[in-house]
């Protein structure tokens, strides 16, 4: 496995979640947040992702699934630098409306429910069932 990158929310949501980049852009203009150039600017953004890169729920439509896969989120394949970059415009909207955001970086993300060549969604690890490291008595 190799290295992945997540963006998300500094701070948890109402639902004690932690959305991602798109998710936190695309609720600044749900919320009515963005001006007019930002918005234009949002749903080419989107357009052109989505013209590129698979929805993971358009592949494997359980891949979030709260019973399934509870706390399933994406990363984005450290070496897929294409994507990469295109999220920097996300994250440039996210800073100039003073939306706190974090990268997380891992090599090993949790169980993988869905896979492509630029991402991957994993079901994070819990404690006490993934803890790396035996008990010292």
């Amino acid at each position: 496995m190799g290295e992945f990158v997540r963006y998300q929310s500094a701070v948890p949501n109402r639902r004690g979640r932690f959305p991602g980049v798109f998710a936190m852009a695309n609720g600044l203009r749900d919320e009515g947040l963005l001006g007019e150039a930002d918005k234009q600017w949002l749903q080419i953004a989107n357009a052109n992702a989505s013209a590129i890169y698979a929805d993971p729920t358009t592949v494997a439509a359980d891949c979030y699934n709260s019973e399934l896969n509870p706390g399933a989120r994406s990363w984005f394949k450290a070496e897929s630098t294409q994507l990469l970059d295109m999220t920097a415009g996300y994250l440039d909207l996210l800073d100039r409306h003073d939306v706190p955001w974090v990268a997380l970086r891992t090599r090993n993300p949790g169980r993988l429910v869905y896979e492509d060549a630029v991402q991957v969604v994993a079901v994070p690890h819990t404690y006490p069932d993934h803890w790396p490291f035996k008990p010292v008595r």
